[in-house]
């Protein structure tokens, strides 16, 4: 069986739940509704999540814009593959939900697309937030509390949107 570990922490978007393996991040949860998936748990924190809990940290200072924590992101081969576009996204970059459709090789299935984004289980590592509209505009999130959380990532990225 493989260990987990778990550590929580607080940032200007609710508290943090960030779940580990011995070697990577598997999971981040944000806070909804002043509750984490792990609340009945204790905190078990390792190397891995050190690293983490420091890079999210600096991330929310605005320190740091680009994460060098390893993740692990299990899901399906067409997951994997919008998760990996998500990757490649840098700090204050966004892409639409038709571009990823694209880049993935899937064009018109910017629906599907949307439901892999937002089954992201690593959000803010991997940036889901950076995704807008082909117009610009926020359609929504499935972190925190949703658009408000998204409004605040995209705002501390300085990543423009469509009213």
């Amino acid at each position: 069986m493989t260990n987990v570990y778990l550590i929580r922490l607080d940032s200007p978007i609710g508290r943090i739940e960030v779940v580990a393996d011995d070697d990577a991040v598997i999971g981040l949860s944000i806070e909804h509704d002043g509750s984490l998936p792990h609340d009945d748990s204790p905190e078990r924190p390792n190397a891995v999540l050190e690293r983490a809990r420091v890079e999210l940290a600096e991330y929310f200072a605005g320190s740091r814009t680009e994460f060098d924590v390893p993740v692990r992101l299990d899901g399906t081969a067409f997951q994997q593959a919008v998760w990996g576009e998500l990757a490649r996204l840098g700090w204050g970059e966004a892409v639409s939900y038709g571009s990823l459709a694209a880049a993935v090789g899937r064009p018109g299935a910017a629906r599907a697309i949307g439901g892999a984004v937002g089954a992201n289980p690593v959000p803010i590592i991997v940036g889901c937030h950076r995704v807008l509209a082909s117009d610009g505009r926020i359609t929504g999130y499935s972190g925190g509390e949703g658009i408000p959380t998204k409004l605040w990532l995209l705002g501390h990225e300085q990543i423009g949107f469509a009213a």
